[in-house]
């Protein structure tokens, strides 16, 4: 694969065309790009290539026709429970669909294999996050004080239960 530097006023006018596809080593080095971006406590190359030779994970990236990554997530599964590591767009794809295609396929996963619930963390203040995990199902269900650093903020836990007997228990704030 060929990686061709995007040009963000490129990026912003002509619609977004993408496949989505498993991580590779040569994919986690744009991945860990976005990662220092978009996070305050980035996950690093290395520990983003040791996820490719963990049984229990799985990570895809939405791969645009331009060689660049778009945007990724991460889903661990343990004991028949999905906990969404990381969703994560760069800056100038969002509002695009991409988070939502990408959260798409770990919720049509975790139905499939009969997971009883997929959870994650979200900061507080992340509206557009907490709206789109929402449109997929999710609710909020606890906080985490404190949880995240720089700058310090609380996480809303959020669950999306499976099966005849899901049953949302919904936090209010």
């Amino acid at each position: 694969m060929n990686f061709v530097p995007y040009n963000a006023s490129i990026a912003k006018r002509e619609p977004v065309s993408y496949k989505l596809v498993p991580m590779n080593r040569e994919l986690a080095e744009q991945v860990a790009e976005i990662e220092r971006s978009c996070f305050s406590r980035p996950w690093t190359l290395a520990m983003l290539q040791e996820q490719l030779d963990n049984l229990l994970a799985s990570w895809i990236c939405a791969y645009g026709e331009n060689g660049v990554v778009l945007g990724y997530a991460g889903l661990t599964v343990v004991a028949g429970e999905g906990y969404i590591d990381n969703i994560a767009v760069r800056q100038e794809y969002r509002r695009q669909g991409v988070a939502s295609a990408l959260l798409d396929v770990f919720v049509r996963f975790a139905q499939a294999q009969g997971l009883e619930f997929l959870t994650l963390e979200v900061r507080a203040s992340n509206e557009a996050a907490k709206r789109l995990y929402m449109k997929h199902g999710f609710a909020q269900v606890g906080r985490r004080k404190d949880y995240y650093d720089s700058p310090k903020e609380d996480a809303i836990l959020m669950t999306r239960s499976f099966g005849a007997e899901a049953e949302q228990v919904v936090f209010d704030e």
